[in-house]
């Protein structure tokens, strides 16, 4: 893309998004993670350098837990791992991390599993994980890396492939943004937001500013108006695309967002952007305590604890606002045990975490997102399956089915009419980034409870 055609987008910012994104994802993948850096830069990172790959190096420091990255030997970047909070790219001063936080609270969710992986039983069960961990050859890679099949509330069948286990985190890309999703829903059981009227956000306060229509239920249906890039792909190719530098070179990403144009009313166009989670972001983070030990404590206490994700990083920007957007990481199992709260209108063990009816207001299918099928933080099988055009097609899955949804095929899928939920994580580089892969596992495991399974 020529420096020509990127208008108002700064074009510093955009030769930070290389450097910037190498040292944040190999940071988080070797502290919060655990990965070798070196397997992981080859299959997460540098395919989407693209011809930039040769002018990239990284440096790991296990001792001061940072890492640095330059492009071309001029453009440099340093990502700093802060505990609890997982990385944070290093933009001017790195403010002090959160501190301890309480102890656990004893889970409310039934377990979902012994310690041991869970060996499918069935033959059909385990045909569908071998189709799920096969490689295409033509179109590939799959690179499935963790599957969790969780059925009645157990998990039926799982497998992990090497380097990758029950406790391992794994980024979820945008899947965060269901998660978002549920701690809006917790802020409205509480009564201390509304997902109508004017969303929350003091620069948006007057009512003589468009922006002033804007409300939180826009936002999470991508909905909102605001012209702000678009985020359904995104690499260094994309590095001029104003979300790709909220998220990968701007320390106060929502401030960054909410001063976008408005391009239409809200309600009127839909148009998938990362700005619209990180304003929500942010909105939780100043009705929680503003800042980023008031998020996580309130996080833990309201989600994660309940549903048992004792193996969850929520990552931060500089200000202290979630990266709710794009940076989650979780065990496939604790992203499984998330899945299981929609499955059950919000509730957990009997306890209500979200509203009643939010997981079908979540579900539901978003006016002028028919050839995607995306619902609100959620994408959703609720509407017309031949309007969904590729490679976002998925017909082999139940027509009250949806699912959280990021980059290089990371699923949730929740079925809640079979009370079926699956994980499927991993790095693929297929067309669709594996959809019509997650689409097939689902029919799979539908199948095998029928007892009749697919050809």
């Amino acid at each position: 893309m020529s420096l020509a055609v990127c208008g108002r987008l700064n074009p510093v910012r955009a030769l930070a998004v290389g450097p910037n994104l190498v040292s944040h994802q190999l940071c988080s993948a070797v502290f919060v993670a655990g990965f070798d850096p070196d397997s992981y830069y080859r299959e997460a990172i540098a395919p989407s350098l693209g011809v930039f790959q040769s002018m990239v190096s990284y440096h790991i420091d296990r001792d001061k837990r940072e890492v640095t990255a330059t492009l071309a030997g001029a453009f440099k970047s340093r990502a700093v791992y802060r505990g609890v909070e997982g990385c944070l790219v290093a933009q001017g001063a790195v403010p002090e991390p959160a501190g301890a936080l309480p102890p656990s609270a004893p889970a409310v969710l039934p377990s979902i599993a012994g310690p041991d992986v869970v060996a499918p039983t069935d033959l059909a069960l385990a045909v569908a994980l071998d189709r799920a961990f096969s490689e295409p050859g033509v179109g590939g890679p799959r690179r499935t890396k963790a599957v969790v099949i969780v059925h009645e509330g157990r998990v039926v069948a799982e497998r992990y492939a090497a380097g990758y286990g029950v406790d391992t985190p794994i980024l979820g890309w945008s899947t965060t943004k269901s998660v978002t999703n549920a701690l809006v829903g917790v802020l409205v059981r509480e009564g201390k937001i509304s997902i109508t009227g004017p969303a929350p956000v003091a620069a948006w306060s007057d009512p003589k500013d468009p922006h002033h229509a804007i409300s939180i239920d826009s936002m999470l249906r991508m909905t909102s108006g605001l012209e702000f890039g678009q985020s359904l792909t995104q690499n260094w190719a994309t590095a001029f695309d104003p979300t790709a530098q909220m998220v990968f070179a701007t320390p106060n990403m929502a401030a960054v967002a909410e001063r976008a144009p408005m391009t239409s009313v809200p309600g009127a166009t839909w148009r998938y952007s990362n700005g619209n989670t990180m304003i929500l972001s942010r909105i939780v983070r100043d009705h929680v305590g503003g800042d980023a030990a008031s998020v996580l404590s309130f996080a833990r206490r309201e989600l994660f604890d309940p549903l048992g994700m004792t193996h969850s990083t929520l990552e931060f920007d500089a200000v202290g606002s979630p990266l709710g957007a794009t940076h989650m990481w979780a065990s496939a199992r604790d992203w499984a045990r998330f899945g299981l709260l929609y499955v059950d209108d919000g509730v957990a063990g009997g306890k209500r975490i979200l509203p009643a009816g939010w997981a079908d207001y979540s579900a539901q299918l978003t006016p002028g997102s028919e050839s995607f099928g995306y619902g609100a933080g959620f994408w959703t099988n609720r509407g017309d399956h031949a309007a969904v055009r590729p490679p976002y097609r998925r017909p082999d899955m139940p027509a009250d089915s949806f699912m959280a949804y990021g980059s290089l095929g990371q699923y949730i899928v929740i079925v809640p009419s079979a009370r079926l939920v699956i994980v499927r994580m991993g790095i693929s580089r297929m067309p669709g980034e594996d959809i019509e892969g997650i689409s097939r596992l689902t029919a799979d495991s539908l199948a095998a409870f029928s007892g009749a399974m697919r050809p």
